[in-house]
């Protein structure tokens, strides 16, 4: 689509391009696409997924550039490898439009389709998955865009090779199986996911527009999980009993040097707790391209392959990445913490998110063990991370610590703003202290309870 048409209402309050009121685009659940940003603590957020979730360093660049001058520099890489620029005013979102078209940077029309981040690139790939996200954008065009779609509504394609999706949940997979053939399947990951279909790319799609005419006749924000299993089965008879290859896990890791069979070299990066400012994006990028990267590709896990670079200029490109805030080996700690932008970027937040992350790292490393994710949420809105974690939301009156749970969520235990490094570390003590022989620390921390840790927090 032309990016110049997603102009923003001049005051938040209006109706965007498509009708839809402010409380409908604030509404959970919405997707804030350059047509309808999300308002937040920050600002607006967009959110945006280029065409096969590739970029050249210079497009890339140029959107960095953008969203410093258009928002607040701050840029995201979800969990799913999408981009988020964050910190936008309604008057800026169609300049940043504006800018994006000027770039060269196509996004779809319609729900993200996510590809394997090496597509075309990987020896190891079983088939070509950008080209059937094409075929089905060209084919399924008129279903894809229709209102009655889930705003969330997640699709993956999914061509097998050394970075797999199978770890990505989603309402429509579909994954290679062969050169030709594919399978579809719905509601889940790679090992959850129900099977409905699996033949020829023009099979393959033909299902995934049966899954869509379902979804949509049972109404607006419907998914997948809602159709009725016995109406699946009608459409769907050959679905029991299906023989097909499961996803296999990625091989890879994001972070790191790896270098492909066919002697290419990619570097993976990550930004620290998914967050990137502008500056330090354009200087790693300036640098990629002057030692040969021709492309990024956006990776699930919120990070980013360097696609292009001679197997001697690695050492230095990733001293240069973890100079300017990204992790450049796998196993990170910082990979563990999902941290909003926090005070100073963002009016809502109450701590600097960001600080206080660096401070558990040294000062907790008990809680780093890759069983859970740390979730730093500068207020109660949880912008960094909307699912169950061990989560510090900062209030006027200090932290809320909830051992499983969400910002928003009624806090297990208060801290006042002072206490929470001597907090953390005896939360930390405590797991070392009651920790069994091979057990997680998540798995400890359900155990103890919030009783046990509001006990652990209290002793001096």
């Amino acid at each position: 689509m032309s990016m110049q048409t997603a102009k923003a209402s001049d005051r938040t309050g209006e109706a965007d391009l498509h009708g839809r009121s402010a409380a409908e685009i604030r509404r959970r659940g919405a997707c804030p696409a350059l047509a309808a940003p999300m308002p937040t603590g920050d600002g607006l957020l967009v959110r945006l997924r280029p065409a096969g979730g590739a970029l050249t360093p210079s497009q890339f660049a140029s959107l960095a550039r953008s969203a410093a001058a258009q928002g607040n520099g701050i840029l995201e890489i979800t969990a799913r490898g999408n981009l988020q620029i964050r910190g936008l005013r309604a008057e800026t979102v169609g300049q940043l439009a504006a800018d994006v078209d000027a770039a060269g940077i196509t996004v779809s029309d319609g729900p993200a389709i996510e590809t394997s981040p090496l597509h075309g690139i990987d020896p190891e790939e079983i088939s070509d998955p950008a080209a059937m996200e094409m075929a089905l954008r060209s084919t399924l065009r008129d279903q894809l865009a229709s209102p009655q779609l889930a705003p969330k509504l997640s699709l993956v394609v999914d061509g097998g090779g050394s970075f797999g999706l199978s770890a990505l949940s989603a309402d429509i997979r579909v994954v290679a199986q062969s050169h030709t053939d594919w399978l579809v399947a719905i509601n889940g990951d790679g090992e959850t996911a129900m099977p409905i279909a699996i033949g020829p790319a023009e099979v393959a799609i033909s299902a995934v527009g049966e899954i869509l005419s379902l979804m949509a006749i049972l109404g607006q924000g419907r998914r997948a999980r809602d159709i009725d299993p016995a109406l699946l089965r009608a459409r769907f008879p050959a679905m029991d009993g299906m023989q097909f290859i499961p996803s296999r896990a990625a091989a890879m890791p994001l972070a790191g040097s790896h270098r492909l069979e066919d002697g290419k070299t990619i570097i993976g990066v990550s930004p620290e707790f998914g967050q990137m400012r502008a500056s330090d994006l354009i200087a790693l990028l300036d640098l990629a391209k002057a030692r040969g990267a021709t492309a990024i590709r956006l990776a699930p896990g919120r990070g980013f392959f360097l696609i292009g670079l001679s197997a001697d200029t690695v050492p230095a490109m990733q001293i240069a990445a973890a100079r300017h805030g990204f992790s450049i080996q796998p196993g990170d700690n910082t990979e563990h913490i999902a941290a909003c932008a926090g005070a100073g970027a963002c009016g809502s937040a109450f701590y600097e998110t960001r600080t206080l992350a660096r401070q558990l790292i040294a000062a907790a490393p008990a809680l780093f063990d890759g069983s859970l994710t740390l979730h730093l949420s500068g207020c109660a809105k949880g912008c960094a991370h909307a699912r169950p974690a061990l989560t510090l939301t900062g209030s006027a009156e200090g932290y809320g610590l909830i051992l499983n749970g969400l910002a928003a969520d009624l806090p297990d235990e208060r801290v006042s703003g002072g206490r929470i490094d001597f907090a953390i570390e005896r939360l930390a003590r405590a797991i070392e202290d009651n920790k069994d022989a091979g057990e997680s620390t998540a798995a400890c921390l359900k155990r103890l309870g919030a009783t046990g840790v509001s006990k652990a927090l209290r002793q001096e």
